[in-house]
């Protein structure tokens, strides 16, 4: 049965495996990641199944919401079949029929004040996949105090956006300062192009799978925005350190 198992990885990982920049060494710092993925939606979608299938070791998934209708648009993990269903509950279900090899911590609950340094505590990196400003503000006070790195993305309408967090450099406060957006309103309501998600969810998980491996340069201090009106990429870069 071992034996089995070892070949499946093999097998499985090979993709990255035959990368110079992740190789043996890589995959294996991969599988024993841990990764706190905050959002089942629609940036938490990609994330998790990228994440599953690359085989990080440990993937926590932090949402309370359950699956409607209205999310199946941009939420590709889940299914017509899920409404009604606990987004962690349909997200872990479609992780471990990717990659039974991972182990999914579901975490059915809001992050809150009370409860966001228990819940991000241990974790190697974190993954914004949230859409409201609160919430990001709370992930990212918790990840600068505990000094644990932060993969931030966000979309509206047509566009997209997405740095990383490294301790010291620049955060949340240091992009945006503590205010929220004028014209910030849910998905939902102000309405996005579903694959736009998909793009800022893929490159938030190629950065975790990068921060993991130690493979190519992260968006630390560079903000990524993505524009699919015009299809261009920009890149801002920043002197401005962590604003805590």
């Amino acid at each position: 049965m071992d034996k089995d198992i070892d070949e499946d990885i093999a097998v499985r990982y090979s993709g990255h495996r035959a990368l110079c920049e992740i190789d043996l060494p890589g995959q294996r710092a991969i599988e024993r990641g841990r990764v706190l993925v905050v959002g089942a939606g629609g940036l938490g979608s990609p994330v998790c199944l990228y994440l599953a299938a690359a085989g990080v070791g440990t993937i926590g998934i932090v949402d309370a919401d359950t699956v409607s209708l209205s999310n199946l648009q941009r939420q590709i993990i889940h299914h017509t079949s899920d409404i009604g269903r606990p987004k962690v509950e349909s997200a872990a279900v479609k992780m471990k029929a990717i990659n039974p090899h991972v182990n999914v911590v579901a975490v059915g609950e809001m992050l809150t004040s009370r409860n966001s340094s228990s819940l991000v505590e241990g974790y190697d990196i974190v993954v914004d996949c949230t859409d409201n400003f609160d919430t990001r503000l709370l992930v990212n006070d918790t990840c600068v105090a505990l000094g644990t790195p932060m993969v931030y993305g966000a979309v509206q309408r047509m566009a997209g956006q997405i740095f990383t967090y490294l301790p010291g450099g620049a955060d949340y406060r240091a992009w945006f300062g503590c205010c929220p957006p004028s014209q910030e309103q849910p998905c939902s309501v102000n309405g996005v192009m579903n694959t736009v998600v998909g793009v800022i969810g893929t490159l938030q998980a190629t950065e975790v799978i990068k921060y993991l491996s130690h493979a190519g340069d992260l968006l630390d201090c560079r903000l990524l925005m993505f524009d699919a009106v015009t299809m261009t990429f920009r890149t801002i870069k920043s002197s401005v350190r962590s604003g805590r």
